[in-house]
């Protein structure tokens, strides 16, 4: 078990590291920058959450869930609408947010949408921690021939979570917090993953039938926020010529799918 705990804690903490990394983005970049590059970073992590909900949650909540007796899309479809419903009640718990966005100093207009969009990828996080620290542990438990397949899925997650880094402490940084806090958030998003995945060792044998709905909730927790939030402040335009948002979530999108089908 303690065998098992090292090499789980090592892949969960390498995921860590690089969201981290990513968040620390925020300390290079200037606070203001122009309106096109505002809308395409938001229209960057809204693809690369539509990106990780599909290829890193749905489709392996799908592939887990046929080896149980149920429909292999009904965790997809409940625990995706567990998930929504969820980020439709916590945006509800906080009119606080709101207040303090009209409060002369405060965070500005963004900064909901921001703790939001930390909220769901931190859930997002939790199922990836989980799924990499399983993942490495049997491995690690066998004759270690899978370990290199593991290793490469903590790997395929790092770098995904780099972008996901970025995409919670720049705009936090935009709605008026200072560079610190906006990375201390950014980077905690990411230490989900190292806890949930040493749990997920420790108590292997109850996760598994629980993976397919979390990994599903975890996604349409995304989902809420690209749709609600992301992608239409990506593309509010004053003419018809600006498409920075919409070639940002092509660009996002397009990097985690390659990311992750690259790296299997």
């Amino acid at each position: 078990m303690i065998h098992a705990l090292l090499w789980a804690a090592l892949g969960t903490g390498f995921t860590f590291i690089m969201t981290a990394l990513g968040a620390s983005v925020v300390f290079f970049v200037r606070s203001q920058e122009s309106v096109s590059l505002r809308r395409l970073m938001l229209g960057f992590a809204a693809g690369v959450m539509l990106a990780a909900s599909m290829w890193s949650l749905l489709i392996p909540a799908i592939e887990q869930a046929e080896a149980f007796p149920i429909p292999n899309w009904l965790p997809a479809a409940v625990g995706s609408l567990l998930g929504i419903l969820f980020l439709i009640g916590m945006d509800a718990l906080f009119p606080i947010l709101t207040r303090q966005a009209a409060a002369p100093g405060g965070l500005r207009g963004s900064g909901r949408r921001s703790i939001l969009f930390a909220l769901a990828v931190t859930l997002h996080n939790i199922p990836e921690g989980m799924a990499v620290g399983l993942s490495i542990a049997l491995a690690a438990s066998g004759d270690g021939s899978e370990l290199p397949a593991a290793m490469a899925l903590a790997i395929s997650v790092g770098i995904q979570n780099f972008p996901e880094g970025t995409a919670i402490a720049l705009p936090l940084r935009r709605s008026g917090m200072g560079r610190v806090p906006a990375f201390l958030i950014g980077a905690a998003s990411g230490v989900v993953e190292p806890i949930f995945g040493l749990l997920a060792v420790l108590v292997a044998g109850q996760m598994a039938p629980l993976m397919p709905w979390l990994l599903s909730f975890a996604a349409g927790a995304m989902l809420y926020v690209v749709v609600e939030e992301l992608i239409p402040e990506a593309n509010l335009r004053h003419n018809h010529q600006t498409h920075s948002g919409t070639l940002g979530v092509m660009a996002g999108f397009l990097l985690i799918m390659i990311l992750d089908l690259a790296l299997q």
